[in-house]
């Protein structure tokens, strides 16, 4: 049965390999240095960049996702500049 759209396409920018791809990360608000767990997407690209707020203090932050081709992502984020 052919495809009807491109969306039933693979990413090509972001291959799948093993299928296996980290769906969470750690990371220490800026604001006030607490821990929390978020959630990320690879379905989202291998290169993202999205504003989240603490769940802890609320402030807002710009967070960073990179994943590499074995399905780890680097996450990084800082204080969202007002």
């Amino acid at each position: 049965m052919p495809l009807d759209d491109d969306e039933d396409l693979p990413d090509t920018e972001f291959p799948l390999g093993d299928g296996t791809a980290e769906t969470g990360a750690t990371v220490y608000c800026p604001y006030c240095n607490e821990s929390v767990e978020i959630a990320i997407d690879p379905g989202g690209g291998a290169a993202q960049e999205y504003v989240e707020d603490c769940e802890v203090c609320c402030q807002p932050w710009s967070v960073s996702v990179q994943y590499r081709e074995d399905g780890t992502a680097k996450v990084s984020i800082e204080p969202l500049d007002e």
